[in-house]
């Protein structure tokens, strides 16, 4: 018997031998760069580990797993882009992407759960649980055409995919073109990113004027991260925004949209704003908007309370945490410059009422040529004319129940109150109503069954 299941036992197959160059130790760092660039005399500056402030224990599982694998295989595995930019400077980053010089393929055969996406330009989305992904792109040359482009004029992917300095000079600002390097902990700088962020320089890679009519999109992150970091713009940075701004419109809508609310509701909305008008590119993103500022005679004063409302939205972001839809925070940029316009003015009522119909034809040109989903453009219509019953009440010092027993008063009561700190005025608490709303009453609402539903539920009783 023993026999016979010795004799029927499945057969384990042989174990695979491993590559032995998986095992070898690395080579260091300033020995494999400079074998990167031997048509140069100088290479990269590379900080190591005791002379910087990154630690792995401020970046995520996910991204060190990919890291190391990438690594163990064989490839340049290198934090980049943002990511590197925080954790110097001591914010907790909330991307993690990765650069390597492993093709699009091949990084799609490390790892099992991950996909190729993009058209243009292609890079790796690796998935893990809890809806974490981390992205993974090669380095890049400087080239003009995309990746459809180049494979339709022949090009292979060494025309496409190159070294970490090339992919270096291709990104936007000096601080965003650091490299973090999982082999030995080091910092690697291609551009003076180092140099620049301990001065406090946003600055371009290359000649800006260049850069900024190749991407126009470039000259809204150069603000984007001067409002973020406080940093200064650099003059030659801050002389070619001035010179070229007219041609974000040549970009597209979509896209300069995604860019433009990302900075409303990032916690800095205040000095991202004091930036744009500064550099008129406020008028150029919102030419709806900036109608409502040039038309008045004394323009300072729109843009200062409009700068001052932003500044009570980020201090919801930021000190509350508090959670606002993208309807909150377009509310909050319209209001404080409609709230003075003949336009607004003519909607007052003489009674309670919401002009929606009308607050959404006026959004509808102010915002032009942005589009939104249609639930935020719904939203944002309530939100603005329920402005209107709460100033009324306010007026006639009585409060009528349907105006604040509607589901959104309290969001509508902070944009009012946001804008009556904007302008120094006292606020409205709901303790001031004389009222108190479901959550805050207990034992709150009708006791017993109503007297419609009994009449009904007797009739269908046969009872009299």
């Amino acid at each position: 018997m023993a026999r016979r299941n010795h004799r029927h036992r499945r057969q384990r197959a042989p174990k695979r031998k491993r590559d032995p160059s998986f095992f070898i130790p690395a080579p260091s760092m300033e020995d494999s760069q400079k074998s990167l660039f031997r048509d140069v005399d100088t290479g990269p500056n590379i900080i190591p580990r005791p002379k910087h402030c990154i630690s792995r224990k401020n970046i995520e599982p996910e991204a060190l797993k990919v890291l190391y694998r990438l690594k163990d295989h064989g490839y340049l595995a290198y934090l980049v882009g943002g990511s590197v930019r925080d954790l110097l400077l001591g914010k907790k980053p909330k991307d993690f992407d990765i650069g390597t010089d492993a093709t699009p393929e091949e990084i799609r055969r490390l790892f099992r759960y991950s996909r190729i996406i993009g058209k243009r330009f292609r890079l790796v989305h690796v998935y893990f649980r809890g809806g974490k992904i981390i992205e993974v792109s090669t380095f890049r040359r400087q080239i003009e055409l995309d990746d459809r482009e180049a494979f339709r004029e022949g090009l292979g992917p060494d025309s496409i995919f190159g070294s970490p300095k090339e992919d270096a000079f291709r990104r936007d600002l000096t601080i965003n073109g650091l490299f973090y390097n999982i082999a030995d902990f080091s910092v690697i700088d291609y551009v003076g990113g180092i140099r620049d962020l301990r001065d406090g320089i946003i600055r371009t890679i290359g000649d800006p004027e260049r850069r900024f009519i190749r991407d126009p999109v470039r000259m809204l992150r150069a603000i984007r991260h001067a409002a973020r970091t406080g940093f200064k713009i650099d003059e030659l940075t801050w002389q070619a925004i001035l010179s070229h701004r007219e041609k974000i419109r040549l970009c597209a809508i979509p896209r300069v949209r995604d860019e433009w609310l990302k900075d409303v509701k990032s916690g800095f909305a205040a000095p991202w704003c004091q930036l744009m008008l500064e550099s008129g590119m406020f008028y150029h993103v919102f030419p709806g908007l900036g109608g409502y500022i040039t038309e008045s005679g004394d323009s300072k004063k729109p843009q200062n309370l409009l700068i001052a409302m932003l500044r009570e939205v980020d201090r919801l972001v930021g000190a509350n945490g508090k959670r606002l839809g993208d309807a909150f925070f377009l509310a909050a940029m319209i209001y404080p410059l409609l709230h003075h316009s003949p336009q607004w003015k003519a909607l007052e009522p003489v009674k309670v009422r919401w002009p929606t119909h009308e607050v959404r034809a006026l959004v509808d040109s102010i915002f032009f040529p942005y589009d939104f989903k249609r639930a935020d453009r719904e939203h944002l219509a309530q939100l603005l004319s329920s402005q209107w019953p709460i100033i009324f009440c306010v007026s006639k010092g009585r409060w009528q129940k349907r105006v604040y027993s509607k589901a959104m008063f309290p969001e509508s009561l902070l944009l009012y109150n946001c804008l009556q700190r904007a302008r120094g005025k006292e606020v409205l608490e709901l303790s001031d109503i004389g009222v108190k709303t479901k959550c805050q009453a207990k034992g709150g609402g009708r006791k017993g069954p109503r007297r419609g539903r009994s009449r009904y539920y007797r009739s269908k009783s046969g009872r009299k």
